[in-house]
């Protein structure tokens, strides 16, 4: 039974030592993740240059068992301060990316396929989107696409729009 006395001494900020390691623990984990991973995905993480210092650093030390042990508490008394939820969001884009690539594909493969179905508003709607799209060259390609796909014949003009619009967007 809790007194009102009790309840005013209650700090809902406290962290018993269990938690305190466990976080510790887990930033460390974290830090061997980062380590393991290829140098260049390291140089794309959202961390500062003193956690990508501490990369390079443990790629030197990785074979001594104890200095790498003491570098990875150190790393993950770094991380402490680095934003935990966009590394973790681009750790998930490194884990997932051939469906990141499967997913962007197919948005380009929509946005062909209404281009050539739909209207002028399309094709203005992209380019206000996208400003680094060619007006001419664009409407160019929508309108030869359009005219194979009327005359059921096989897509290059088809195939070309798509390449054109996964160069430029």
């Amino acid at each position: 039974m809790t007194t009102q006395h009790d309840e005013e001494f209650f700090d809902e900020d406290y962290k018993s030592k269990t938690e305190i390691k466990k976080e510790k623990l887990a930033l460390q984990d974290l830090g061997r993740r980062l380590t393991a991973l290829p140098k260049k995905q390291r140089s794309e993480l959202p961390v500062d240059e003193d956690v990508q210092e501490a990369f390079l650093l443990a790629d030197k030390i990785q074979n001594k068992h104890e200095a790498f042990k003491r570098h990875m508490q150190y790393l993950g008394k770094l991380l402490r301060e680095a934003d935990l939820d966009a590394i973790n969001a681009k750790l998930d884009f490194f884990a997932n990316k051939h469906q990141q690539e499967n997913l962007e594909f197919s948005k380009l493969e929509q946005t062909r396929d209404q281009l050539i179905m739909g209207n002028n508003d399309d094709i203005e709607a992209l380019l206000a989107e996208h400003p680094s799209l060619e007006r001419q060259k664009l409407r160019q390609l929508v309108r030869q696409a359009a005219k194979e796909h009327k005359a059921e014949k096989p897509g290059k003009q088809f195939k070309a729009l798509f390449q054109y619009l996964k160069e430029s967007m």
